[in-house]
C-alpha cells in the first residue's frame, strides 16, 4: 500500500501550526500551544505517527523553563547552516544568486496578494509556509515537494542532533508527498567565520530574521489597498 494518495490532504490550519512551532518560543507561543496541539489533530492532514512526534515536540516546549528553550532555539537554528531555516542558506549560501532568488520568491508571494513586513526575508521557512498555507491543496503539495531536498537535508542534520524540531520536518515532507531519505551531513565552517563574510545582498542576514536573543515575529497578511511599493524587501 503507498503511504501517499493522489488527493492532497486539506492541511492549511497545519501548515500555520506548523510554521508557528518554527517560530522563536515565546512567551506569546507558549501561551498558544494548546490551541495549536488540538488544530493539528483537528484537521488530520498528518498521519497518527507523525501527531505522536509533534505531540512530543509541544509537550517538551510546554515543560522547559523559557529561557532554556529560548537558547536552545538560538543554538540549534541560528549557528549554522545545516539546520538553518532560511532556505535559500542550503541553495545559495551567501552567493549573489540568492539576491535574485529572494525578489523571485517575493514576488511569487505579491502575486497571491500577501506582502512581507518590513525586515522579514522570504526564504524564512515559517514565512513561506504561511504562504503556503493559503493555496489549495494541489498547489500548496507541489510547492512544498519543489523544496523537499532542503527539507530532507534539514531533517537529517535535526535527528543527527536528536532534536524534536526534527518531526516539524518530517511533517512537511509528508504533505509534500515524500518520504525522508538518508542526507550525508556536510561538516561546517565555524559559525564565526561563517558570520565574518561580507554582505553580497543588501538586507539579507544568514543570523535569522531578528537578533538571534529576540522573538521571529511572522507577520504576512493579505494585501487590501497597496498606497506605495512593498518595503519586504529590497534590491
Amino acid at each position: 500500500m503507498a503511504l501517499f494518495n493522489n488527493t492532497p490532504a486539506v492541511a492549511s490550519k497545519s501548515l500555520r501550526v506548523l510554521a508557528r512551532l518554527l517560530g522563536y518560543p515565546d512567551a506569546e507561543l507558549r501561551s498558544h500551544l494548546g490551541a495549536l496541539r488540538e488544530a493539528l489533530h483537528e484537521e488530520h492532514a498528518l498521519q497518527p505517527s507523525r501527531l505522536a512526534e509533534l505531540d512530543a515536540l509541544i509537550e517538551a516546549l510546554a515543560r522547559a523553563p523559557a529561557l532554556a528553550s529560548e537558547a536552545a532555539y538560538v543554538e540549534l537554528f541560528d549557528r549554522g547552516r545545516a539546520t538553518s531555516l532560511h532556505l535559500f542558506e542550503h541553495v545559495h549560501g551567501d552567493s549573489r544568486d540568492r539576491g535574485p532568488a529572494m525578489i523571485d520568491l517575493a514576488q511569487t508571494y505579491e502575486k497571491a496578494g500577501m506582502y512581507l513586513a518590513e525586515g522579514e526575508m522570504p526564504d524564512f521557512l515559517p514565512v513561506v509556509l504561511e504562504f503556503t498555507s493559503t493555496q489549495p491543496p494541489r498547489e500548496a503539495r507541489e510547492f512544498l515537494a519543489e523544496m523537499a531536498h532542503i527539507f530532507n537535508a534539514v531533517f537529517a542534520a535535526l535527528q543527527q542532533r536528536d532534536s524534536a524540531y526534527a518531526s516539524v520536518l518530517g511533517a512537511l515532507l509528508e504533505l509534500a508527498g515524500e518520504k525522508a531519505q538518508p542526507v550525508q551531513i556536510a561538516a561546517e565552517e565555524a559559525i564565526d567565520a561563517v558570520w565574518e563574510e561580507p554582505v553580497v545582498f543588501d538586507g539579507c542576514s544568514s543570523r535569522g530574521q531578528a537578533r538571534p536573543d529576540q522573538p521571529q515575529p511572522i507577520h504576512i497578511v493579505p494585501h487590501v489597498r497597496k498606497a506605495q511599493p512593498s518595503q519586504g524587501v529590497q534590491a
